[in-house]
């Protein structure tokens, strides 16, 4: 069975996610510390007993969730259970890529942490508050969500931002423009077109200071070739150059998450399995819906650790 390890982006955060991995496994605990030391405060109060609001800000969201996925990959390491023996890639959705590419040792936690730290603020403060929005088109593809994007457009900005499966894909721009793609996708056949709880609007091109942010912060971070390959958000391809790697996390930012084509690609490399490693089971439902083929398996608490071994154990 060839297998891939993804990691979630922003949206999965609840409050309590990653301490009972914290309380059953040492080395979970000590990404948390790691992580409270690289940024200066303890987030780690914040994620386990703080106000969702407040976790859910994009400069505390994104931090939370790397240290939520790589605290469940290291109780998966105490288990024996590493990248490098027992993935042949990894892949994250959108912020879920620093946590793969800390996973497969490209990137170090403590980095990680401040890059996803300055990130998280970059992408915030790009556009003023109430000037962006983002929505999910449900019932469309890629091609029709293009579509009702141009249409709705009308000279602002309104881009396909999230490719998440087949008939999943959510669009982003300026609120005007997306307001006036909700009501287009319904249409063209939309079964729903939902506006999102988010607090910018991500992947597109008024992102673009954000993203001059980031090029300036990845070049003082060491970045190292993984131990397997990731399958890149902006190509849906696979690499292991740092110097490629450091380019695609700025382009990132501005550019469309293409997790359905990561998926299917995943899958013609002969990915077989696709573990999601943090919090939720979002793209775990997506893999489902791209390719009924692959099967999944959710590792967030210290109970699907266990399951996991037993998986590995029993092939």
């Amino acid at each position: 069975m060839t297998r891939a390890f993804v990691f979630p982006g922003q949206g999965a955060q609840t409050i309590g996610m990653g301490r009972d991995l914290a309380q059953a496994y040492p080395a979970a605990q000590a990404v948390f510390d790691e992580v409270d030391a690289a940024l200066g405060e303890k987030l780690s109060t914040l994620i386990w007993e703080g106000d969702i609001d407040t976790l859910t800000l994009t400069a505390n969201a994104q931090p939370a969730l790397m240290a939520t996925s790589v605290a469940a990959l290291r109780a998966l390491g105490a288990e024996g259970i590493t990248v490098a023996d027992h993935a042949a890639y990894v892949a994250g959705h959108s912020l879920g890529e620093y946590s793969a590419l800390v996973a497969a040792g490209s990137l170090a936690l403590a980095d990680a942490a401040r890059l996803l730290r300055i990130r998280g603020q970059a992408m915030q403060y790009a556009v003023p508050t109430g000037v962006g929005a983002m929505a999910a088109l449900l019932g469309l593809d890629l091609d029709a969500a293009r579509k009702v994007a141009r249409e709705a457009a009308q000279g602002q900005v309104c881009e396909a931002a999230n490719d998440n499966d087949p008939a999943q894909v959510v669009v982003s721009g300026h609120r005007e423009a997306v307001e006036r793609a909700i009501e287009i996708a319904k249409d063209h056949g939309a079964k729903r077109a939902i506006l999102l709880p988010v607090s910018a609007p991500f992947h597109c091109k008024l992102m673009a200071p954000a993203a001059r942010v980031m090029a300036q912060a990845l070049d003082d971070v060491d970045i190292a070739a993984p131990v397997v390959p990731l399958i890149a958000n902006v190509t849906a391809s696979a690499t292991s150059d740092p110097t490629y790697i450091r380019s695609l996390l700025v382009e990132q930012v501005t550019r469309s998450v293409r997790w359905r084509e990561s998926v299917a690609r995943m899958a013609a490399l002969g990915v077989t399995e696709i573990w999601e490693i943090g919090a939720g089971k979002a793209l775990s439902g997506m893999v489902r819906r791209i390719d009924k083929d692959l099967a999944t398996l959710q590792i967030g608490t210290s109970q699907d650790v266990s399951h996991a071994k037993h998986s590995i154990e029993s092939t």
